[in-house]
């Protein structure tokens, strides 16, 4: 008996000790998100995305076949709603993506290739806690199978050609800033006058004394 509460006492000790290392360390960094994640961080955040996908969604293969319809629509999903964080290219280098905590992941690299397809589906389909990672499942067939759908073109982001990325470009979200930036570059290409400025309204001056 006196083994067992020996075991029990230490791993009480430890556990102290380790909460007491945590919050020293928070004390002396805060929580802002421009520190780096630790290596302590990393690998406990890998291990538990790894065991947060239920063995069955891990082990499920891609049901939908990679068709050029399939791949294409994949391409103006992840333009639109992705490439924000991740960059058309994947490689996590937009001004979005480096500043969350953690920051956005290089997917071309084996950390997420070595994925099986159920994992980065349950990712894409459910997200990931305490991350920037959001759940984009509707809970429909058809948002099953545009997640799908993004998993093949995952794999295909260590090998994306120019071409793409270029017509990524021009699906990405724009702000009316751009939009009036690519407005202005047509008209001159065009020869066309230059779009009037949006007027300004200046307020009226009153003359004399109110009562």
């Amino acid at each position: 008996m006196r083994p067992m509460i020996r075991a029990v006492l230490l791993l009480i000790v430890i556990g102290g000790l380790v909460a007491a290392a945590l919050i020293y360390w928070v004390a002396r960094t805060g929580l802002s998100a421009r520190v780096p994640p630790s290596a302590v961080e990393e690998r406990l955040a890998l291990a538990m995305r790894r065991l947060a996908t239920p063995t069955a969604v891990r082990s499920r293969p891609n049901p939908i076949a990679p068709s050029a319809a399939v791949i294409d629509e994949a391409v103006e999903h992840f333009a639109d709603h992705c490439a924000s964080c991740h960059a058309n290219d994947g490689s996590g280098s937009t001004q979005l993506g480096r500043n969350v905590y953690p920051p956005a992941p290089d997917m071309r690299e084996a950390r997420t290739q070595d994925l099986s397809d159920g994992e980065l589906f349950a990712i894409i389909e459910n997200g990931i806690r305490l991350t920037a990672m959001p759940a984009w499942g509707t809970g429909t067939p058809e948002g099953e199978r545009a997640s799908w759908g993004l998993v093949h073109f995952i794999r295909q982001l260590p090998t994306l050609t120019p071409e793409v990325i270029a017509r990524m470009e021009q699906l990405n979200p724009k702000s009316p800033a751009q939009f009036r930036e690519e407005e202005e570059t047509r008209r001159f290409l065009a020869g066309e006058d230059p779009a009037p400025a949006p007027a300004v309204s200046t307020p009226t001056s009153h003359q004399g004394r109110h009562d």
